[in-house]
């Protein structure tokens, strides 16, 4: 078997040796060399062509996303991230992947427990997914740096940023009536590796009056709520963390939490969201799996289920489940996936009412929500 070449990059030799050694303890991959900086590392890549890069952001000389600009424009490879849980952190950690880093992983916990048996199974499985992403480099552009920093601004005066400053209007009921759908229509979107840029792309393109969005994107405790903010400044509607028991409204979309399920319950007549921190499914949690079953279990036929890129096959069962009670389904097509494993499965399990490329899905999507504006809204 032909192995995986892995480089692993971080200034700290605790964790180029952790690092090392799990993906030493995998049959398909190996280590090919580490590097403490980025200018060993450029060394490293001459002499070793590796495969995959697991690239630290915090280092000396010169900084993780200063390489990784560097990676992407003179020798693409496809580049795991490792970061740290600080504000500053996750900050970077998603501007490396606008710039075209296939995924992000924490920096180990150095204890020998369960946890640590977790995080080899999830680096390992990051690295096989960057892999088999060699390399869909039709990434989306990235945003400026002048944009992301102008949005955040604080206002010299009251010290608030724009975000925190400008309320979004809210979109009126006529206006829902005479678009795309009555508020009973739901978007549910799920995704993985590579999923953070698609799912910018589409809710981006998402006007005021669209139904409510409920998004699953496998994605550790910590990072889903300023995932949730970044989108929040470059969308036309809210974008934010969901929380257990509020209700779900048009024009938002809600992210479920790091580490926890994301499902879609009632109360009363009106759509709300739960929360559960029940056992991971198809070894995530929050799984697509879930959020999709919930959907198929309280309102199938007023549901438009997207699948976007992703490794393995978690939703796919629930998302053929969810088609034959009713629902409309979208999947991200091959072409323009990082990786496609989820769609794939849900293809091959006739999910699928439309395959479509990422640049295309919220049209596909805008475009059946108004065909069937005009009908009634079916109640389950």
């Amino acid at each position: 078997m032909e192995k995986i070449k892995v480089l692993v990059v971080d200034d700290s030799a605790l964790i180029r040796s952790v690092m090392s050694k799990i993906i030493n303890s995998q049959r398909d991959m190996e280590t090919v060399a580490t590097a403490p900086d980025p200018f060993v590392a450029r060394d490293q890549i001459r002499k070793f062509s590796p495969d995959v890069i697991t690239l630290d952001i915090e280092m000396p000389k010169m900084n993780g996303i200063e390489f990784l600009e560097k990676i992407m424009r003179l020798r693409p490879t496809p580049v795991v991230m490792v970061s740290t849980m600080t504000q500053q952190g996750t900050d970077v950690t998603f501007r490396a992947l606008e710039l075209g880093a296939v995924d992000f992983v924490t920096k180990p916990k150095l204890d020998i427990s369960q946890g640590m048996i977790d995080y080899a199974n999830e680096i390992t499985d990051k690295i096989r997914a960057a892999y088999a992403a060699r390399f869909r480099l039709t990434r989306l552009p990235p945003k400026p740096v002048a944009q992301q920093a102008s949005v955040a601004q604080a206002d010299p005066v009251t010290g608030m940023v724009a975000s925190e400053k400008v309320r979004k209007p809210m979109p009126t009921h006529s206006a829902l009536g005479n678009r795309y759908a009555a508020t009973e229509k739901l978007v549910l979107i799920g995704s993985s590796t590579g999923g953070t840029e698609a799912i910018r792309l589409i809710l981006e393109q998402m006007p005021l009056d669209s139904p409510a969005i409920l998004i699953t994107q496998h994605m550790p405790a910590g990072f889903t709520k300023s995932f949730a903010e970044r989108l929040n400044q470059v969308c036309k509607i809210t974008v934010k963390e969901a929380l257990h028991g509020e209700p779900v409204l048009p024009g938002h979309a809600y992210i479920a939490p790091g580490d926890r399920h994301l499902l879609l319950g009632r109360n009363g007549a009106n759509y709300i969201c739960q929360l559960s921190d029940s056992e991971p499914v198809n070894r995530h949690r929050p799984s697509v799996e879930v959020l999709f079953k919930s959907g198929q279990e309280i309102s199938p036929r007023n549901i438009v289920g997207v699948m976007l890129t992703g490794m393995g096959k978690d939703g796919a069962q629930a998302m053929a489940d969810m088609k034959k009670a009713g629902s409309y389904n979208i999947c991200q097509d091959e072409a323009s996936s990082v990786v496609f494993g989820m769609p794939r499965e849900a293809i091959a399990l006739g999910a699928a009412d439309e395959v479509v490329a990422l640049d295309q899905i919220a049209k596909r999507l805008l475009d059946h929500l108004s065909k069937i504006a005009g009908r009634s809204a079916v109640r389950v």
